[in-house]
């Protein structure tokens, strides 16, 4: 029964050792973000923070990306972010530059370009490394007990440490990918922002206890936001069905039936993958003009520029969403390659010419993308409004909405139903309780 679905999910053997093999790194990876880099003064640090919380804005917003690894400066401080930048780098060199693309469409190409991902993502996180140095000795010139260790060792100390920790992240995401359960990078993820909630909370609780939060304005906000979260379900479930109708055909010496089946459009089939590169894209540079700014004005111009509550940064937030969602859409749904399959297992959509299946299924992708990723966008823009309206402490309007609410809900989807497949594979009832996640045709 449906209602015994928790219960199978650890009485299955395999299920219950991947579950607990994802549940053992993700300890070890929030353990690592309490782990400061060697040469830090841990106390001092957290003092200098205190002193410059109410300032918020992009510290604040580059630690919520990191888990609360960033004010720590501990060895995960970067988190998979220089990971997901390289790969967006590399997206786009595949798209500009059709050698390449070659290349991954060969035999083992696909190892080929992983393994240039993981060479350019170390060069990421040493210039990325290397920004946090220059933060450091930024800090230090106000509050010199943060450094116990003369600059020159700690700049090597710390970009050595930083890059190793940045490449164990990753390595912890492709192994939970591989052997534990959902996907690894987006758990990671996952993780450094549940771990924020309490301490976002209490953030907010001490605002109200004070008189700066209305407790009524607070209760309707966290009202709309559970009613988010069920509309952000609702859309990331929605799917649009193209039939395809496949004609008898011998295979060998076997025959096989016709037989109707359709293609499962979802209404934003690259889920939360626009949002995490919009962010990590804008994050990348954020994170070097914080850093590098105490030594050059235009990079604090730059910086305050592109501070994550300012106007043109919610500009380039939504632009990049919407790229992201139709470039994402092209590379994992490309409508020549689907109708080419289907030609080739004598299928066709009824209604629709052979040769117009391509200009067809474009014209409906592209009809469902567009509200997908407009939708992904409003949703984005909840904190900035939030925050603005309502005077909500940064680090709560981060992770009750935008970018952390779109995260937490499609992780969640796509964990649940890769736990859902495997109960399947062992005869099992699903986590619902009509023994399936339910897509919402459109």
């Amino acid at each position: 029964m449906a209602g015994n679905a928790l219960v199978d999910v650890f009485r299955i053997k395999e299920l219950r050792e991947r579950i607990l093999y994802t549940v053992s790194w993700l300890v070890v990876f929030r353990i690592g973000a309490f782990l400061p880099i060697p040469g830090i003064n841990a106390g001092a640090l957290k003092e200098y923070f205190a002193s410059v919380s109410s300032q918020g804005g992009i510290t604040d917003y580059l630690d919520f990306f990191a888990g609360g690894a960033f004010k720590n400066f501990s060895v995960f401080m970067l988190g998979v972010m220089p990971y997901i930048s390289t790969q967006i780098i590399m997206q786009l060199l595949l798209v500009v530059f059709p050698s390449m693309k070659k290349v991954a469409e060969e035999e083992g190409g696909r190892k080929k370009i992983a393994l240039w991902t993981r060479l350019a993502t170390i060069g990421v996180a040493v210039l990325q490394s290397f920004a946090l140095v220059a933060y450091a000795r930024q800090i230090a010139k106000t509050h010199p007990d943060v450094l116990m260790i003369n600059e020159t060792a700690y700049t090597v100390l710390a970009i050595l440490t930083v890059t190793t920790g940045t490449m164990f992240v990753v390595w912890i995401g492709e192994q939970i990918t591989k052997r534990g359960i959902g996907n690894g990078i987006s758990l990671l993820i996952f993780a450094g922002i549940v771990a924020r909630l309490p301490n976002a909370l209490w953030a907010l609780g001490v605002k109200i206890a004070s008189g700066e939060i209305n407790a009524v304005f607070a209760i309707v906000v966290m009202l709309l936001f559970v009613a988010v979260v069920a509309l952000v379900v609702y859309e990331q479930q929605g799917q649009r069905k193209i039939p395809v109708n496949y004609a008898k055909r011998v295979v060998g010496r076997k025959m096989y039936g016709a037989q109707n089946t359709y293609i499962p459009f979802k209404i934003n089939p690259s889920g939360v993958i626009p949002v995490i590169f919009a962010s990590s894209l804008l994050t990348f540079p954020l994170q070097i003009a914080q850093s590098l700014g105490g030594g050059a004005k235009w990079l604090r111009d730059f910086a305050f520029f592109l501070r994550p509550e300012g106007v043109w940064y919610n500009l380039f937030y939504v632009l990049f969403i919407l790229f992201f969602a139709y470039f994402y859409t092209q590379v994992s749904l490309n409508p020549q390659e689907i109708s080419k399959n289907i030609r080739e297992n004598g299928g066709s959509i009824p209604g629709i010419r052979s040769e117009k299946m391509e200009e067809y299924l474009t014209k409906i992708l592209n009809r469902i993308v567009l509200p997908g990723a407009l939708y992904l966008a409003l949703i984005a823009l909840i904190p900035t409004v939030v925050q603005r309206i309502f005077n909500f402490p940064s680090e709560l309007a981060y992770l009750l909405g935008g970018t952390s609410l779109l995260i937490l809900v499609g992780v969640d989807l796509d964990t649940m139903s890769q736990i859902e497949a495997q109960l399947k594979m062992h005869h099992h009832d699903g986590l619902t309780k009509k023994g399936h996640i339910k897509g919402r045709n459109l």
